[in-house]
C-alpha cells in the first residue's frame, strides 16, 4: 500500500494458485539439488527446528562456483517455507518483467557481453544483507537458469529517527508527512487547500517530500529523519516540495504569456534562430545555462546508469544525482527568478529580451520535466 501510495511501480508476482505451484517446484528442485540435503522424517530423524524442510550447503556452493563478495561466515542453511514462498515471490517477479519490460540491447552494450549484465538487483537493508545473500545462492541452486546467474545486491544503510518517542513504521511515517503537507499548504494558501481538488496535488508533495528526503543521501549511508513539523514545508529549500513549487512557477509563467499572446499583449514567441540571445546579459541567465542546461546529459548518465558489473555482489547507484542537481537548480532558478521581470511592460523594443528569457526558461522547465520524469514524479502545472 505504501509503494502504491508513492507512486512505486515494484515488481509483483502473479495470483496465490500460481505462487503454490512455484512454491512445489522449488521444493522439488530443493529434493534434487546435489548439494541440498532433504529432512527426514519419523522417530529416527535429527531434531531440527519445527517448519524447516531441506539443509542447503551454501559455502560449499560458493566455492564450486568461485562465486566472489559473499559473506564468509554463509555456511549451511535450514531451508523453511517461508523461505521458497520469498524465492516464488521474486521468481515470479522476474518472470513478469521479463514478459513486459524486456528491452533487446546488442552484446556491444556490454564490456563482458551479456552474460555479464546484471539483471536482477536486490535493494536490500543492510541489516538484512546476510539474510538476502542466503537466498540469493538457495535461487541459484534451485533455479540455476541465466538470471538467477545474474544477481546483484544494492544495500542501503539504516533509517533513524531523532527523539523517537515510538518506533514508527513506513505507513506511519507517509501519513505524518501527508498531515504535515497538508497543514504547511493551508498554511500558505488558506482555504485554497482545503478544495478537492488539492487532494491530488498533496498527494504529488508528500510523494516529492518523500523521495527526496530519502534519495538525496546516498544510498550506502545512514538517514536520520526529522519528523518534526518544522523539517517539512511547501518552499524549504532542500526538500522535494521546494523543487515541484519552482517547476509549477514556470507552468504559471508560461500559463501567464500564453493567455497575454491570444489576448493580444504580446506577439507569439519566435522561432530559435531568429532570437538575439545577445540581450542575456545578467549573470543568473549564464548560471542556468552552464550549470544546469549543458550538463544535465551528464548528470543523467551519472545517475541512470548502474556500473559496470565486475566480480563481487555490491553494486552501488547514484541516486542523489537528480536529488542533488533539482535542489540546486530550483534555488538558483528561485533566485533569478525573484530577481527578474520576465513579462516586461508590452513594448516593442523590449520583447527581444523578454523572447530570449522565455526561450532560456523553456529549457529550464524541460530539464525539471525530464529530472522529475526519471524520479517518476508528474510536473504540477499550479501550487
Amino acid at each position: 500500500e505504501i509503494l502504491r501510495q508513492l507512486r512505486i511501480d515494484w515488481p509483483c508476482g502473479s495470483g496465490a494458485s500460481s505462487l503454490l505451484e512455484t512454491v512445489s517446484a522449488l521444493k522439488a528442485a530443493l529434493g534434487r539439488a546435489p548439494c541440498a540435503t532433504a529432512c527426514e522424517q519419523g522417530p529416527g530423524a535429527a531434531t531440527l527446528p519445527e517448519g524447516v524442510i531441506g539443509k542447503v550447503h551454501l559455502k560449499s556452493f560458493v566455492e564450486q562456483q568461485g562465486l566472489v563478495g559473499y559473506d564468509p561466515n554463509l555456511d549451511v542453511l535450514l531451508v523453511t517455507e517461508g523461505m521458497l514462498r520469498s524465492l516464488a515471490e521474486l521468481q515470479q517477479a522476474v518472470q513478469q518483467c521479463l514478459v513486459s519490460d524486456t528491452v533487446a540491447l546488442p552484446a556491444s552494450h556490454f564490456p563482458g557481453g551479456l552474460g555479464s549484465c546484471c539483471s536482477i538487483v536486490h535493494v536490500v537493508n543492510c541489516e538484512e544483507e546476510f539474510q538476502q545473500q542466503q537466498l540469493d545462492l538457495l535461487w541459484r541452486i534451485l533455479d540455476p537458469g541465466a538470471h538467477t546467474a545474474l544477481q546483484k545486491h544494492l544495500v542501503c544503510g539504516p533509517v533513524k529517527v531523532t527523539n523517537p518517542s515510538s518506533p514508527i513504521g513506513a505507513d506511519q511515517y507517509f501519513q505524518l508527512r501527508k498531515h504535515q503537507m497538508y497543514e504547511a499548504s493551508v498554511m500558505k494558501y488558506g482555504e485554497l487547500a482545503q478544495d478537492e481538488a488539492w487532494r491530488e496535488v498533496i498527494d504529488t508533495l508528500t510523494a516529492a517530500a518523500i523521495r527526496f528526503e530519502m534519495l538525496s543521501t546516498a544510498h550506502r549511508s545512514q538517514i536520520t529523519l526529522d519528523l518534526e513539523n518544522s523539517s517539512i514545508s511547501t518552499k524549504g529549500t532542500k526538500s522535494g516540495a521546494f523543487v515541484m513549487y519552482n517547476c509549477a512557477r514556470l507552468a504559471t509563467l508560461f500559463d501567464s504569456f500564453q493567455r497575454a499572446v491570444e489576448q493580444g499583449t504580446y506577439p507569439p514567441l519566435p522561432p530559435v534562430s531568429e532570437l538575439n540571445f545577445s540581450c542575456l546579459r545578467e549573470e543568473g541567465e549564464w548560471l542556468l545555462l552552464f550549470n544546469y542546461l549543458l550538463p544535465f546529459p551528464e548528470v543523467l548518465q551519472q545517475a541512470a546508469q548502474l556500473p559496470t558489473p565486475s566480480k563481487g555482489i555490491r553494486i552501488t547507484a547514484n541516486t542523489e544525482t537528480v536529488c542533488k542537481f533539482l535542489i540546486q537548480l530550483s534555488m538558483d532558478f528561485s533566485s533569478y527568478y525573484n530577481r527578474v521581470h520576465v513579462l516586461g511592460e508590452p513594448f516593442p523594443h523590449l520583447f527581444d529580451q523578454m523572447f530570449a528569457r522565455l526561450q532560456l526558461l523553456g529549457a529550464v522547465r524541460d530539464v525539471f520535466h525530464s529530472a522529475l520524469a526519471t524520479l517518476h514524479l508528474p510536473p504540477l502545472s499550479q501550487i
